[in-house]
């Protein structure tokens, strides 16, 4: 059985107001999106699972469904406040959604085989889906998960500070921590990131998640557990999310099993700021150019 690409979209619909306008970069009107679903079919993805809003499914929908049609199998999962809170008290002003592992959670039942995760709004690279593929296909069980490092000086911004989660490995490439770095930016030729304590260096070729994550299906029942502790903790606070991150490093800390980094050559980009659009596009036309991928995705 071919792995699963889980797609997070639900979030996109309150950035770009409605599914009919999400910006396109490519030459015939593509979506960071379809770069990522391109490039997961020709890896060996058998199957694309979108988390979306519902109330945009139909919209959404009519987007992708003519593009994918005969060529990927298409699922459809949505995020509600309600799901798997098993009659948790929700806190009446509570908009924001659970958060990225609860997304995930969503899936239960429609994702029964080893799967990646990945953004809606992140290009991450052919080599990146190869990477995945293989790990899926050889590695992947219920006590190892993976997630694909990048390096950071290729995930920066030349619009502003980014974070990222920088990661540490042992000599086995496992996981050892991520940590949270909110303000990275370029200056004066280096990379810094500031905290509380100030201005601190980060070499170039540190490893960074960008939120490709790769697991067996172990991992939705292992969320749901966590979830349920998650919101006695931090249920009550009206933005509190449940993150992958967070369950991943729950999985790693209780000893439940390894996350393996998988590095990955693979240029990241996205758009953290609305002026990175133009260096987007730009990048993409270059690939297109470059032959990486043809003037129109799907035709």
């Amino acid at each position: 059985m071919k792995p699963t690409l889980v797609i997070l979209a639900a979030g996109m619909a309150s950035r770009y107001g409605s599914m009919k306008q999400i910006q396109s970069f490519g030459p015939d009107g593509e979506t960071i999106m379809d770069y990522s679903i391109y490039d997961a079919i020709k890896a060996g993805f058998g199957k694309v699972v979108f988390i979306i809003r519902e109330e945009f499914a139909e919209q959404f929908k009519a987007i992708f469904e003519p593009k994918l049609a005969g060529k990927i199998e298409t699922d459809y999962v949505y995020q509600h406040l309600e799901d798997y809170t098993k009659g948790y008290p929700i806190p009446a002003d509570r908009a924001k959604p659970w958060g990225t592992a609860h997304a995930v959670l969503c899936c239960k039942g429609k994702v029964n085989e080893p799967f990646a995760v990945i953004n809606a709004d992140d290009y991450y690279g052919r080599d990146a889906f190869d990477k995945a593929v293989d790990f899926l296909n050889n590695q992947c069980n219920a006590s190892t998960f993976a997630l694909v490092g990048y390096e950071l000086q290729k995930t920066l911004s030349e619009n502003g500070s980014v974070s990222r989660g920088v990661c540490t490995a042992d000599a086995n490439q496992n996981l050892t921590e991520i940590n949270e770095r909110t303000k990275i930016y370029r200056e004066n030729g280096e990379i810094v990131y500031e905290d509380e304590a100030g201005k601190h260096p980060l070499p170039g070729n540190s490893l960074v998640s960008m939120n490709y994550f790769c697991f067996s299906p172990d991992f939705i029942d292992m969320c749901e557990d966590m979830f349920t502790a998650f919101l006695e903790a931090k249920g009550q606070e009206l933005k509190s999310e449940f993150f992958i991150p967070y369950a991943a490093n729950e999985f790693i800390q209780s000893g439940k099993g390894v996350l393996k980094v998988l590095p990955t050559s693979a240029q990241w980009f996205g758009v953290t700021y609305k002026e990175d659009a133009p260096g987007v596009q730009a990048a993409i036309n270059a690939l297109v150019e470059a032959k990486v991928y043809p003037a129109s995705l799907w035709k």
